[in-house]
């Protein structure tokens, strides 16, 4: 059986061609993961930007359901003031009961 042998200027060559293999790897690698990273954030980005309308939709019906409320609670005082202390009462009372439990 023949035996390999070296020659040291070979090693070398050797050790050059593996280095390149190597750093070409790791710099492809590095571009896919630079992608993978670009996505993730751009979906991050897109997420925020919708929970963002989101919650301004929501802050603008909270606004609107409480000035249709304010409305209401106002007409009603004006019509029937006892009944809207009685009712402003027990609201109070059960919101007490449930804060001190």
């Amino acid at each position: 059986m023949a035996q390999a042998t070296y020659h040291p200027s070979n090693v070398g060559n050797h050790g050059n061609t593996v280095s390149k293999e190597v750093t070409d790897k790791a710099t492809e690698f590095a571009g896919k993961a630079s992608k993978q990273i670009d996505k993730a954030i751009e979906t991050a980005e897109s997420t925020v930007r919708d929970l963002a309308a989101r919650g301004s939709e929501a802050g603008e019906r909270v606004q609107e359901v409480a000035g249709h409320m304010k409305g209401a609670i106002d007409k009603s005082v004006k019509t029937q003031p006892m009944t809207t202390l009685a009712i402003t009462a027990a609201i109070g009372f059960v919101l007490g009961a449930l804060w001190k439990s």
